[in-house]
């Protein structure tokens, strides 16, 4: 897999190639945002199978690169941030990053989420959902087109916001446990993204301007709370 590093510390961007070379990849270096955007332009080359973007940029916010690079391209990316606050996490999430890695990292973490993040782009890019829509009050789930509206308007979610939502969507009102969601959702059983599932969640509750939409069941798991039915 071509993978695409946008780090402007050389060393750190030395150490890191040759431990990702030597688990397969194909490590593209860029130094800064206009690298990187220029690494993504269409080439004869095989494309990005994913962008581990540092936040900590000479020339551009790592946000703002991360915006741009989504505005181009479906590529997932992968946010490395010293910034661990969980504010930090929903904005990076919001526009439109794949997952984020917290610094200091372990390098088994790190290559545990590249392997989930591409394995899960893959299966969406060889297969389909065979259903249709779900309508929960003002929320309505395209599941062939991947579109969400809430109140007529679209909503605009990431790959695994999207697939996060879809899953409680189809059993409303079923508690489902953490493990379980980790598993149909990242395609993984590591507890490490126990915390990435907590983001996701507090990114849907954002995006939807619905909070109680997904429950929080203390100590299982999340299920989603249909909204009741108007009384006549």
């Amino acid at each position: 897999m071509r993978l695409l590093l946008v780090e402007d510390d050389d060393h750190v961007a030395a150490a890191l190639s040759a431990v990702l070379a030597r688990h397969g990849f194909d490590v593209v270096h860029a130094r800064n945002g206009e690298e990187a955007l220029r690494a993504l332009l269409p080439t004869d080359k095989p494309p990005f199978g994913v962008v581990l973007l540092d936040l900590g940029l000479p020339d551009q916010d790592g946000y703002e690169v991360c915006g741009k690079i989504r505005k181009r391209s479906s590529t997932p990316v992968i946010m490395v941030t010293a910034r661990g606050d969980i504010r930090s996490r929903i904005h990076g999430l919001n526009l439109g990053a794949d997952d984020y890695v917290v610094k200091p990292y372990d390098t088994g973490e790190l290559l545990a989420r590249i392997h989930a993040v591409s394995r899960r782009t893959t299966q969406e890019d060889s297969t389909g959902p065979i259903e249709t829509g779900i309508t929960l009050g003002d929320v309505h789930v395209e599941l062939p087109t991947r579109r969400v509206t809430v109140s007529g308007e679209d909503v605009q979610l990431t790959r695994k916001e999207f697939d996060l939502l879809a899953l409680l969507a189809q059993r409303p009102g079923v508690v489902f446990r953490r493990e379980q969601i980790i598993s149909e959702v990242w395609r993984t059983s590591w507890e490490g993204t126990g915390r990435t599932l907590e983001v996701h969640v507090a990114s849907l509750r954002s995006k939807l301007r619905m909070p109680a939409l997904i429950e929080t069941v203390r100590g299982v798991g999340y299920r989603l709370v249909a909204p009741a039915s108007p009384v006549a």
